[in-house]
């Protein structure tokens, strides 16, 4: 009986605790299209999104569909067909994005769904296999001049910034984009396996995604395309004197025909997700950087990225 009182104290505690989660909970359900295979950075993204929330009670349970192929832009026309005026629904895109509808010209692109919130940006990596005779990035760079369709290179979604970041790298040698040997991947699982299986000679792509491998010892790091060093141990392009600075940006999006008070609700739960230090503890975890960005604002830095980004396809000669 001594210990009767407080625990019905400690009880009553945990039922004030529950109820105080359901009411902070946002949304029962959330369905998020992840316009890729699994394993890649944009589904990276929406399931730590999905993590962090969900711990904090924020929503309820989450619906996942993954669609891949051609930059995000099939998973993408599927989520406007689709989910039109759903305001339970989210897209998770970025900047390779924006490169594969404008290489590829497709009809459906950002500018048909409702911005919402950037979250991250993260450099890339350029990688090689464990048991490559490449062995640094001075290496790598003299093989792309001397014969750049002999150094296959796995990457994102063709007219992505992986693919963009090479075509920057061939004419720093004096090369045209159009000469590389390029092979797109529809998501990190089969670049990654594609790179340690030999069947390319290299890799771009996001840190996040190879540094388990690098850390293990199976991929060798080369550089980084970041302007800062996002890994103490890997020195980055420009202060290996390659003069390409690139990164990918990843964010959320509503459906078309959202209506205001449910693009605010949405803005309103990335704003909360991304003050948790839950969240903090994941962008360290996963060496992605805060890019956090909502609403109007995140608008008017997609339209200038979408302008900035066609002027470099155009320069590097992908579109």
């Amino acid at each position: 009986m001594l210990h009767r009182r407080p625990m019905l104290a400690a009880l009553g505690g945990l039922a004030l605790l529950a109820r105080g989660a359901a009411a902070e909970q946002r949304y029962p359900n959330l369905y998020v299209m992840v316009p890729a295979g699994p394993g890649g950075g944009w589904d990276g993204l929406g399931r730590a999104i999905e993590q962090v929330a969900r711990q904090a009670g924020l929503v309820g349970n989450f619906q996942f569909e993954n669609v891949g192929g051609a930059g995000g832009t099939i998973g993408l026309t599927r989520f406007v067909a689709q989910r039109r005026g759903r305001p339970e629904s989210i897209l998770i895109g970025g900047s390779i994005m924006v490169g594969a509808t404008l290489t590829n010209k497709t009809p459906v692109g950002l500018k048909d769904v409702v911005p919402v919130a950037r979250m991250t940006e993260e450099a890339g990596v350029i990688v090689v296999p464990a048991g490559s005779d490449i062995q640094d990035l001075a290496g790598f760079m003299a093989a792309l001049k001397a014969n750049p369709g002999a150094v296959s290179i796995g990457g994102g979604s063709a007219g992505g910034t992986d693919h963009i970041t090479l075509g920057l790298l061939l004419k720093s040698v004096g090369r045209s984009a159009k000469e590389g040997s390029y092979v797109a991947f529809a998501g990190g699982g089969p670049a990654q396996a594609a790179i340690l299986g030999a069947q390319v000679k290299a890799g771009i792509s996001g840190l996040s995604e190879f540094a388990e491998q690098i850390k293990a010892g199976r991929m060798r790091a080369l550089a980084t395309t970041g302007e800062t060093r996002s890994d103490p141990s890997i020195p980055t392009l420009k202060e290996s004197g390659v003069d390409v600075v690139m990164t990918n940006w990843r964010g959320v999006f509503a459906a078309p025909g959202a209506r205001p008070d449910a693009r605010a609700k949405l803005v309103g739960l990335m704003t909360e997700v991304h003050a948790l230090p839950a969240w903090a503890e994941m962008l360290k975890t996963r060496d992605w950087q805060d890019a956090f960005l909502t609403g109007d604002d995140f608008t008017e830095f997609l339209a200038r990225d979408v302008q900035q980004t066609e002027a470099v396809l155009k320069e590097v000669g992908l579109a």
